[in-house]
């Protein structure tokens, strides 16, 4: 059963402020633009993609409400699209979304390159980082994690230097999509690392491309492109791929078949070259501490993903910071004005792109 309605929240804080609604087919009257001076609204959506998609979907929807979107950029990369562009199947301009102001209509406000730097609460309110503060009645929260090549050492270095044979599976600028398109091949002896961090994650299991390397290399070993000594392994600190069971056994099974080596358990906390040129990747036994050191020719690591800091100290994230919601209504459990969707949430689920869309239905039903 559905929680009680935002509108009910909304309404109990103070009447809403009511705009012109245009009819179907773009008849009556035009709703006047967002004054920019307004800073009190009856919806704040902070988010990217998925969050400038559900105010779209309430503004086709007619709702009346005085809606805000705090959001760090004006485009946004498509998730569904990585694959088909990283490997040269549809044309890189399909990667990027529209632009934010394209998307939504005027008579809501867009606040864009700009980051909520403090979550008020208690107090119904946010600072931004272009100085602007916003009262709301519901907040609608899509934040996913600080995903960045930065958060394991020496690997932005790695990345970028030529002919390294190291990729980055994180899906947030062209430049390293279009670098992506090699990702996997050319692996022509020695180790191949797979590398996917702890959980939560963004892109939790889509990721796991490890058996399409090894589709790979078998064909380059038969036709002698590749040595025969080379390998495909697959690094962890979790103790499983996937955190479904069914899914998790077929993966391993596979594995096994296929000749991929896994190692559960490790953490990956340092990469980089040493005094001969030598690519080397540092992993930390989660369980023992015990700290290796191991060459490797290829690698393809998802970076770990942390939470971001000012929903910490808010109170609205956990400890883990992960956004404490309930899983039927994605309503928070403190913050009953509060919602949360997407790779934020604390919900047991694959935090991906179809996931978000999926959830996405919940909010836009709970706020009309």
């Amino acid at each position: 059963m559905l929680s009680k309605s935002t509108s009910v929240f909304i309404r109990q804080r103070a009447p809403l402020t009511c705009v012109h609604q245009r009819n179907f087919a773009g008849g009556g009257p035009k709703k006047p633009a967002m004054p920019a001076s307004e800073t009190n609204f009856d919806v704040v959506f902070v988010g990217g993609m998925n969050s400038t998609a559900l105010l779209k979907f309430l503004q086709c929807d007619g709702v009346n409400y005085k809606m805000a979107l705090v959001t760090d950029r004006s485009r946004y990369i498509l998730p569904q699209s990585y694959f088909g562009v990283s490997h040269g199947h549809i044309a890189e301009l399909k990667l990027e979304s529209g632009t934010v102001s394209a998307q939504i209509e005027p008579w809501s406000r867009t606040d864009t390159f700009a980051k909520v730097s403090q979550f008020l609460p208690n107090e119904n309110k946010l600072r931004l980082s272009n100085g602007r503060e916003y009262t709301y009645k519901a907040l609608v929260l899509s934040t996913g994690f600080n995903h960045t090549s930065e958060h394991i050492e020496g690997l932005k270095e790695l990345e970028h230097t030529p002919q390294s044979n190291v990729f980055v599976h994180a899906i947030d600028n062209k430049e390293r999509v279009d670098r992506n398109y090699y990702h996997g091949w050319n692996h022509t002896n020695g180790d191949m690392i797979c590398y996917s961090p702890k959980f939560p994650y963004k892109g939790e299991g889509s990721d796991f491309y490890a058996l399409y390397y090894e589709h790979f290399l078998r064909q380059d070993i038969l036709q002698g492109r590749a040595a025969k000594n080379a390998r495909i392994q697959f690094w962890t600190p979790n103790k499983e791929i996937f955190k479904f069971g069914y899914a998790n056994e077929v993966a391993l099974e596979e594995c096994r078949k296929r000749g991929i080596e896994v190692f559960f358990g490790w953490e990956m906390i340092k990469v980089g070259t040493n005094a001969h040129g030598q690519k080397i990747a540092t992993f930390r036994n989660v369980d023992t501490n015990q700290v290796i050191e191991k060459d490797f020719f290829s690698a393809v690591i998802n970076p770990p993903s942390k939470p971001h800091q000012e929903l910490l100290d808010s109170g609205i994230a956990t400890a883990e910071g992960l956004v404490d919601v309930n899983p039927y209504t994605l309503q928070h459990k403190r913050f009953e004005n509060v919602f949360a969707f997407g790779d934020c949430i604390g919900v047991e689920t694959t935090r991906t792109q179809t996931a978000a869309i999926h959830q996405s239905p919940v909010i836009q039903h709970n706020l009309k």
